[in-house]
């Protein structure tokens, strides 16, 4: 079979998927592992305040999904930078990149305004939902001591997806290797009391945290102004008010990615808060499960923005063609890294449990929470790989209604009406959890299908 491109010739499609392919794995690759390192930062988090008992563990993990629920937000809405800076660098308009990079920095301060006043309000929001008030005060101390570190952590993300979008992934891969081990370090020193300072427990996670997202922001800063990959664009050579138009065209495609965001962060957030109320155990061992979900999500998440980034730079230049194409095999590619971390989950779940945590109650319900999460692995590497295809079309409208529908309509009505209205507990919430994740992958690959077919000649 062949691939007919735009310009009329013609490639076979197995020598075009493998020149895909590798070429979004080289983008991949820095994103994976500092994707990986990001992940890893949570599981250090879980671990090690895990060793403090289960009351600081649910902290911890309450807290972090009270965070997540704006910075989800946050991150959906520059997100869109990766797509815009790629069509502008397909395209060979060279001199408008360095622009983005400053449009960038001005809306990411913005958007930190906003959920540093939004994390302030953690602890009211907490006790009206019902947490247990041990987990709610201790988890409200973790989010005012992450807020600190919320202006610089969304200054590092515009540098970082304005960087994306020129191809250039490689100083991500350097602030996640700086990052990981600072959070670990500093974790030690805070929650433990080392080196003269008193120990503070899960409080002492969120202000490692916060301070780890003020030295990557420096490391990124100082990278972007002195490496000569930028030189041609100059993003931080002078100051740049504010330009409307510039930030018009950012936040169209920003507002609807972040709401495909927010739909899915959401709802694994509210499930989080949900399973609060059941009690520390319950919270333990969904913190468990869920962290080390996220942990094998961050590859197929990293193939979603290579291939956000790919699609972006072939559609930008005109051959929209060859962009469908590469689409296709990112998504190929995110479902095949999902189906192997499925069969891990099945065969170890209950060695991966026994890592987390030496109480045998909490480390066997982890066990069977993670035979659910393995359920959803094919369907969560399907539908974040059809996501970041259609992001490189710069397509985010309808599927951020789409996934709506998926996760609002179908994932939490049932997350809730299973696990809270009949009495299921962790398993009902978990099953809303994957078929919302499934009406998605399904969703988002149709959209693309039709898409791209009258994209294409």
């Amino acid at each position: 079979m062949t691939h007919t491109l735009q310009s009329g010739a013609t490639m076979p499609r197995w020598p075009q998927a493998r020149r895909d392919g590798s070429r979004i794995l080289s983008l991949a690759g820095p994103l994976i592992l500092s994707n990986l390192a990001t992940a890893g930062m949570m599981t250090a988090d879980t671990l090690m305040s895990g060793r403090l008992g289960a009351v600081p563990l649910a902290a911890v993990a309450v807290g972090g999904n009270y965070v997540s629920l704006f910075y989800l937000g946050g991150l959906g809405m520059l997100m869109a930078l990766s797509p815009t800076v790629a069509h502008v660098y397909g395209a060979g308009r060279t001199s408008e990149v360095g622009g983005y990079f400053r449009q960038a920095l001005w809306l990411s301060q913005a958007i930190a305004l906003v959920i540093v006043l939004a994390l302030l309000c953690v602890h009211p929001v907490l006790r009206a939902i019902g947490t247990p008030p041990e987990v709610a005060d201790l988890a409200s101390r973790y989010v005012y001591a992450v807020a600190w570190g919320i202006p610089a952590m969304f200054a590092f993300l515009a540098l970082r997806f304005s960087s994306e979008g020129i191809g250039w992934t490689r100083p991500i891969l350097f602030t996640a290797a700086i990052s990981l081990a600072a959070n670990i370090f500093l974790n030690w020193v805070f929650m433990y009391g080392k080196l003269g300072f008193p120990a503070m427990g899960a409080v002492g996670t969120g202000i490692a945290t916060a301070c780890v997202h003020w030295l990557v922001l420096l490391f990124m800063w100082q990278y972007v102004r002195r490496h000569r990959v930028y030189a041609a664009y100059r993003p931080l050579a002078h100051f740049e008010a504010p330009d409307p138009q510039r930030l018009r065209e950012i936040l169209r495609l920003g507002l609807p990615i972040c709401g495909s965001v927010l739909a899915e962060g959401a709802l694994f957030g509210s499930a989080g808060l949900i399973l609060g109320t059941f009690g520390a155990m319950t919270v333990a061992a969904h913190a468990i499960a869920i962290n080390y979900a996220a942990l094998m999500f961050m590859i197929p998440l990293s193939l979603h923005s290579a291939t956000t980034i790919h699609v972006g730079h072939r559609a930008g230049a005109g051959d929209r063609a060859a962009a469908r194409f590469a689409g296709w095999v990112g998504m190929g590619m995110c479902v095949g890294v999902m189906v192997v971390s499925a069969l891990i989950l099945v065969l170890a779940r209950h060695g991966i449990a026994g890592l987390y945590t030496d109480d045998a109650a909490v480390a066997s319900l982890a066990a069977y929470l993670l035979l659910f999460a393995a359920v959803f692995q094919v369907a969560d590497g399907l539908q974040v790989g059809a996501a970041g295809a259609l992001r490189g079309f710069k397509d985010a409208r309808v599927p951020m209604w789409m996934n709506v529908i998926a996760y609002w309509g179908l994932g939490f009505p049932l997350a809730f009406g299973l696990g809270v209205g009949l009495g299921q507990g962790a398993p009902g919430v978990w099953t809303g959890l994957i078929a919302g994740l499934f009406a998605s992958a399904i969703l988002l690959s149709v959209r693309y299908q039709l898409l791209t077919s009258r994209s294409s000649p």
